[in-house]
């Protein structure tokens, strides 16, 4: 299969992820119970107000033709108005997006970082003790539920040991950095703001490392099976007979071909974190895109929901997208197969 093809592919497979998805999160959240008109007239206000608010929101009318409605904008590049802040949901997306896109970047590097050689060490030594405890950190990676080691993570190293703060993304007081990407780290040592940069790290650990955990186990057990295929290939063994050195031979030979399959297991856990940064911002509150969607939610705001899911959705099947792309360049083998 050529890249033109899978584009072609990939880009009507985006089409319908987006229809599908906005017309479940639109039945969906057009059934729970409660009603936004009145959330946002108050809990006094009269029925005339009330009344008044629905037909300003087009909440009067049947729930198909305002899924029309907002599908016509969409088409257009309008997410709608949040209900709650009164701006274009495009305009807030835009503004808390980059801190979630920090977290999720940081909490991708750290897993990977982690996650790659505690799975080529788990192939190299097979079922010897390093192994083991590979294996078992992994597993207890993707068992962690995230909520749980957010709140252990509060109370051991902030509330006992004191080495991280507890949430947001600078200290109280502390002014952000000059805005160049929206993401504090970067930005402050764009400008060469250090102690801004440190300040901002500091924050910035705890979350990612409570987001990116899960995928520590996923992406060592992705590399670990990928090395044992590798380190059984005939190249290997005639590598070995040349003489090359025993290191030589796994990071420099094993190493890159396990890591061609491995591409596509980041490209998921890159979606994987854009949904999860929801339960981790709300737990350290970090002001991001997941932060927006929950106080959304409960104040029953239909459009920012519904831009929330559609942006998410979009960046996940894109990103997958770059990856299959990439996977195509650096292995060539799957044009012919396709």
């Amino acid at each position: 299969m050529s890249i033109v093809g899978m584009l072609r592919r990939r880009l009507l497979f985006l089409v319908l992820v987006v229809f599908g998805v906005t017309l479940i999160t639109f039945a969906v959240s057009h059934l729970i119970p409660g009603d936004p008109a009145r959330l946002l007239a108050g809990d006094r206000a009269s029925d005339e107000l009330v009344a008044h608010m629905r037909l300003k929101l087009g909440l009067d009318r049947p729930l198909y033709v305002q899924y029309a409605r907002y599908m016509a904008g969409l088409l257009q590049g309008d997410l709608g108005t949040s209900i709650r802040t009164g701006r274009p949901v495009a305009e807030d997306i835009v503004a808390y997006f980059p801190a979630t896109l920090e977290l999720v970047l940081t909490a991708l590097t750290m897993a990977v970082l982690v996650g790659v050689p505690l799975g080529v060490a788990s192939a190299v030594w097979r079922n010897g003790w390093i192994d083991q405890i590979a294996r078992t950190f992994a597993a207890i990676g993707i068992s962690t539920p995230a909520f749980w080691l957010g709140l252990l993570l509060l109370v051991l190293f902030y509330g006992w040991l004191g080495w991280f703060p507890g949430g947001g993304r600078l200290p109280t007081g502390m002014a952000p950095p000059p805005p160049v990407t929206g993401m504090y780290v970067l930005d402050a040592v764009l400008n060469l703001e250090w102690g801004t940069a440190r300040a901002a790290l500091r924050h910035l650990v705890l979350p990612a490392v409570c987001l990116g955990f899960v995928h520590v186990g996923v992406i060592a057990r992705q590399i670990r099976s990928a090395m044992l295929d590798q380190l059984s290939e005939d190249y290997i063994r005639t590598a070995r007979a040349a003489g090359l050195s025993r290191s030589r031979v796994i990071l420099g030979h094993a190493l890159p071909n396990a890591a061609i399959p491995s591409v596509t297991v980041l490209g998921l856990a890159f979606g994987d974190l854009l949904y999860g940064a929801v339960l981790t911002e709300t737990i350290f509150a970090w002001p991001g895109m997941g932060a927006y969607v929950v106080n959304s939610i409960q104040a029953l705001d239909f459009p920012a929901v519904m831009g929330f899911t559609v942006v998410v959705s979009m960046a996940y099947v894109l990103v997958n997208l770059a990856v299959d792309v990439t996977y195509m360049l650096l292995d060539p083998r799957i044009k012919e197969v396709g």
